[in-house]
């Protein structure tokens, strides 16, 4: 069996196209079809991640395609953080608001992310969320909720106000697509992106393993061709 896996150790694939990001949001960007999901895979709490982990929203609101007042419709889903929710409950619906989220959990790849907008939703009691606030930034509708919460299906996000049939760029904390937002895309990336349970193999700095490793150390062994010992051992 390990001779098997070795042997077809290039053929391994994603469930969906991987790419980074940027990538993912350049495909998007240029998708003539709408709405086209990016999937933060790095911080999908489906799979243990932390789901405060801001690497994405921060890339997201550096990006001035995106924030401008007539960019595309881009609903991102989404980051957590109680503090910031108590301060946006003294707001009411259609203040500018300034707020940092996310980033709270350790470890963090990122500080919390600053968001400055247009507050256009602020709802209660989610059985999962708690609080939930929606923060316009130029196309950038931001989901902050005052617990860890995944959005996996449409409900989720039409429960807020928020139809993700209408927007052009869906971005949520998820791997592969679940079956109704699998079925409302209309393109896809599966962005790997940086977390507590980062797909990027390479990314996450393993020292404490045996030399060499695939996929870590596949140069070495394509050179030399090399073949792993793959005798099994009994520990008994």
């Amino acid at each position: 069996m390990a001779s098997e896996f070795w042997r077809v150790r290039d053929e391994f694939e994603f469930v969906g196209p991987p790419g980074t990001l940027d990538e993912a949001i350049d495909r998007a960007l240029a998708c003539d079809e709408k709405p086209y999901f990016i999937s933060d895979s790095g911080d999908n709490p489906g799979a243990g991640g932390t789901g405060d982990v801001t690497w994405t929203l921060t890339h997201l609101l550096a990006r001035p395609e995106l924030t401008a007042n007539d960019s595309p419709i881009t609903l991102v889903a989404s980051i957590f953080d109680s503090e910031a929710l108590q301060q946006l409950r003294a707001h009411a619906i259609g203040d500018q608001v300034d707020v940092r989220a996310g980033g709270r959990v350790t470890p963090s790849p990122m500080e919390p992310a600053h968001i400055q907008g247009q507050l256009i939703a602020l709802i209660e009691g989610d059985p999962d969320a708690g609080g939930i606030a929606v923060i316009r930034v130029g196309g950038l509708q931001v989901i902050v909720t005052e617990f860890r919460k995944a959005f996996h299906a449409v409900s989720d996000f039409t429960a807020l106000g928020l139809d993700p049939t209408g927007a052009d760029i869906v971005v949520t904390k998820i791997g592969y697509l679940e079956p109704t937002l699998h079925e409302i895309a209309r393109g896809w990336t599966l962005a790997l992106t940086p977390g507590g349970v980062d797909q990027e193999l390479e990314r996450l700095g393993h020292k404490r393993i045996m030399r060499p490793m695939f996929p870590f150390d596949a140069d070495a062994f394509d050179e030399r061709g090399e073949v792993p010992d793959l005798r099994a051992r009994i520990f008994r």
